[in-house]
């Protein structure tokens, strides 16, 4: 204890708890965090650089002292290990007993033992307030759980894919600083989701909804001027709304496996998309302003009815590198007599030289790697 708490010791006295865990600690005030990880490395098997400690729900910063953190004697904080980031046989998850423990005790202890479950829904909450990740892909869920919404601005990603989530309520809103959504795979349909929640999120970069039952896309879609990737692969969609074009900043799109008949022209206004999936579709054109995709490197248009492309696309495009036009009516000569035509072939047959010569220099030699 330190002398202003009545004691002539600079050492304090914390618990730190840890899966189900409480280990005590003495340890100077002026320590740093960074040592006081150091200090629990060998009683949890945790590295130190695995170690996320709180207090007060706040991450403990390595370079800052214990004072300076506020953490006074008798504070209990949370240590939370990255996965993969221990030694030996992984972190150390309950202490073998060191004394006889009485009946009552050992009571007390099959107690806390059935807590555990209670205990961990706690600290999941707190974990994606700390990381800003809620992970729930895969857990047979039907609706978004209550606790995710008292993540708020705190959530960064939600992945809530391969579950049975029909209703996308607009309580997504409350997640106001979310950046990457994932909803893949649940059996979503236009009655089911709310946009006008979803489009309120201002900072979305990454909006993945594939694998469901849409057959529309709103226009408050263009709302979402931030959005980098959108992703609408395996749905039921016939068309894109011309507010797409209000996605400048737009690099990847995905809309393969849909019924999609035409694509607006103001799909030339996103001028950052690098790559396009249009594949098996029912589209028998593309607009013209595609020439307008002047950073596009990838265009996949398979299994389409397409017989011919915008005459600007090879003259304008000049890092497109990728053309997929199998099972199209497009053939080779239709092909050559578009401008621009032996710059693409030049870059395309590039592309592929340096990815056979990759295979060939990481791996044995596979004669056929040049037909994939």
């Amino acid at each position: 204890m330190s002398k202003d708490d009545g004691g002539s010791s600079l050492d304090i006295n914390i618990i730190v708890k840890f899966s189900g865990r409480s280990i005590p600690i003495s340890i100077s005030k002026d320590s740093t965090i960074k040592e006081l990880k150091s200090h629990l490395q060998p009683l949890t098997n945790v590295l130190p650089r695995g170690q996320k400690l709180i207090f007060k729900g706040k991450l403990l910063v390595d370079a800052m002292t214990l004072k300076e953190s506020e953490v006074m004697n008798g504070a209990k904080l949370m240590l939370m290990a990255s996965q993969g980031l221990h030694q030996g046989g992984g972190p150390i998850l309950i202490e073998a007993q060191t004394r006889p423990i009485s009946r009552t005790k050992e009571t007390e202890y099959k107690r806390s033992d059935a807590r555990t479950e209670i205990i961990m829904d706690k600290s999941r909450l707190e974990r994606w307030k700390v990381t800003g990740v809620i992970a729930l892909a895969d857990c047979s869920l039907k609706a978004i759980p209550d606790e995710v919404w008292d993540c708020g601005s705190s959530a960064r990603v939600l992945d809530v894919s391969n579950n049975s989530i029909q209703n996308i309520p607009n309580k997504i809103s409350c997640l106001n600083s979310i950046q990457k959504l994932f909803l893949n795979a649940n059996g979503i349909s236009d009655e089911t989701i709310q946009w006008e929640g979803l489009t309120s999120l201002k900072y979305l970069t990454v909006l993945s909804i594939t694998q469901n039952q849409l057959t529309t896309l709103p226009p408050a879609l263009g709302s979402l001027t931030s959005l980098r990737q959108l992703h609408v692969s395996n749905n039921k969609l016939t068309s894109l709304p011309n507010e797409i074009g209000l996605l400048t900043q737009l690099e990847v799109l995905k809309a393969d496996n849909n019924r999609i008949t035409t694509i607006p022209a103001c799909i030339g206004e996103c001028g950052s998309l690098v790559e396009v999936d249009l594949s098996e579709n029912l589209l028998s054109e593309l607009p013209d302003t595609f020439g307008n995709l002047h950073n596009l490197k990838a265009l996949h248009l398979s299994n389409n009815g397409l017989k011919s492309l915008p005459c600007t696309l090879f003259k304008h495009c000049l890092l497109l590198a990728t053309l997929d036009l199998h099972n199209s009516e497009i053939t080779m000569d239709v092909l050559r007599q578009f401008e621009g035509w032996e710059e693409f072939d030049e870059r395309r047959r590039s592309k592929h030289q340096k990815q056979l010569d990759f295979r060939v220099n990481s791996a044995g030699f596979d004669e056929g790697a040049d037909k994939n």
